[in-house]
């Protein structure tokens, strides 16, 4: 189950439970299912966290992204969603991701 985090501005979901076997990020294009099972780390602080996976990395840009690495390091992230033009320019919102990107790994 997963719900809205605290502070509903994040355009991020967690849930309750541990069991989550994917992140979802969607992209306004595309929507990525990455399992957690290939999740390597994270790094980052309050303007960009990066999400490192065997096979894609995960790049959020914004401002108070230091709540989303608590939430990955709780393991409650559930999914991560690239904001609209709307949404990038409506500011007034301490935690939010502004720009959210998805590059393959190359062996």
């Amino acid at each position: 189950m997963s719900m809205a985090s605290a502070g509903s501005q994040r355009n991020w979901r967690i849930g309750r439970e541990h069991s989550h076997v994917a992140l979802e990020v969607v992209l306004l294009d595309r929507t990525y299912l990455l399992p957690w099972a290939q999740f390597l780390y994270a790094e980052g602080g309050d303007d960009e966290v990066r999400l490192v996976f065997a096979t894609h990395d995960v790049v959020a840009r914004g401002s108070g992204l230091s709540a989303l690495l608590t939430d990955v390091a709780a393991r409650r992230l559930v999914a991560i969603d690239e904001p609209g033009r709307a949404e990038k320019f409506g500011g007034g919102t301490d935690r939010c991701v502004l720009e959210l990107t998805v590059r393959r790994v190359e062996s």
